[in-house]
């Protein structure tokens, strides 16, 4: 399946994604539907499960295939990979497990996704300064803001690589590259790209996506990256049988874990997510995910200029192809909070899904996340119904 025969069969496109046969889904930063590829995969684990023990339809080997599926798609091994999932207990569990102290300082962003803020502002209770990054707009983080605001005290800088209301995409390999060589960590949350743009780790030391965004997933599946050099380093904090060695399901004395990812995976897998999740890895490597941030951009591209031409205000409307995201963010100036939310009843009524956010200040937004699947014309459509 190519997104070209996705564009030009609609026959194809109603049977991979069922979705377009009742609406316009725009809202894939918040929760997708899933393709039915996705869902044949829950289906038949359930159906397997109903006829033998939960855990015989997804063998080690199986473990070892999507570990592989993830890997490939952020250029990682294997070994680095751990299924843990929501994105918040992932980040959650890098905060509790780096050996962080009083008087060392991390460096985030405030205006983040909250699951990449809470972790990390609670280690102030550790006596860790937590710095609040400056930057001149809503989610626009250059890397010379990061570079102004770290110093020798610093040990981590927490991103993530798209911001969810204003779309702006940082230069995570110009900010990594910086930060590897002044020695600081550098995680990333990559819930609002992974599987929609190319997601390299080569100067990342941690990474955290749930599945069920642009990855196309489950809810409750997801991917945590660690370095291999990082994990003994990072040491798990949450105990389990399954992380924490039991020879015949005995506990031992002293702990010992796992000699790759599998340390952060405490107990008993998301076995109905790990399956669906294999299937949307599957499907998305097959697309492309080069083909879909082309595709993506593509859209961007004539999208933004036609809401501007309505009169919306489009926030980072002006971010190059780089900084560039698949999130479309736009308000209209005078607007009453109560109007935007008229408004996007009305768009679902009317069978049309967008997001309705708002920032710290109290304006409201409209978000427009379209995947590759989506269509010209589901988009003009949508521009119509503004």
């Amino acid at each position: 399946m190519t997104i070209d025969q996705l564009q030009t069969n609609e026959e194809l496109r109603r049977h991979e994604f069922p979705v377009v046969r009742s609406k316009i889904f725009l809202a894939h930063s918040a929760a997708s539907p899933l393709p039915r590829r996705v869902a044949a995969a829950l289906n038949q684990f359930a159906a397997q499960c109903s006829e033998d023990s939960q855990d015989a339809p997804f063998p080690e080997s199986r473990f070892r295939q999507t570990r592989q599926l993830a890997a490939r798609l952020i250029g990682a091994q294997a070994e680095e990979i751990a299924f843990v999932g929501p994105t918040s207990l992932a980040l959650s569990i890098a905060a509790a497990g780096l050996p962080l102290r009083k008087g060392d300082n991390i460096l985030i962003y405030f205006d983040d996704y909250p699951s990449n803020v809470y972790p990390w502002t609670a280690l102030a209770e550790k006596g860790v300064q937590v710095r609040l990054l400056n930057v001149r707009e809503l989610g626009k983080i250059r890397p010379v803001d990061v570079m102004g605001q770290v110093d020798e005290q610093t040990r981590l800088v927490a991103l993530s690589t798209s911001h969810f209301l204003a779309g702006f995409r940082p230069d995570l390999d110009a900010i990594g590259a910086y930060l590897r060589g002044r020695n600081i960590l550098f995680g990333v949350d990559a819930i609002q790209t992974l599987g929609a743009f190319p997601i390299s780790v080569k100067h990342l030391d941690f990474l955290a996506a749930g599945a069920h965004k642009w990855l196309l997933g489950p809810c409750g599946a997801g991917i945590f990256y660690v370095r291999r050099a990082l994990q003994e380093t990072l040491v798990p904090k949450i105990y389990g049988w399954h992380n924490v060695r039991s020879p015949g399901f005995v506990a031992q004395e002293k702990f010992a874990f796992p000699p790759d990812g599998r340390r952060y995976e405490t107990g008993t897998a998301n076995l109905p997510g790990l399956a669906g999740m294999q299937a949307a890895l599957e499907l998305l490597l097959e697309a492309g995910v080069e083909n879909i941030a082309a595709e993506l951009l593509r859209k961007r591209a004539w999208l933004v200029p036609a809401l501007q031409q309505k009169g919306w205000t489009v926030l980072q409307a002006d971010a190059p192809p780089p900084n560039a995201g698949a999130i479309i963010t736009f308000c209209r100036a005078g607007a009453e909070p109560a109007d935007l939310a008229g408004l996007h009843q009305k768009l679902r009524q009317a069978g049309v899904e967008m997001s309705l956010r708002g920032d710290r200040a109290g304006r409201q937004y409209l978000r427009i996340s379209a995947h590759f699947y989506n269509t010209d014309n589901e988009l003009r459509r949508a521009l119509e119904l503004l």
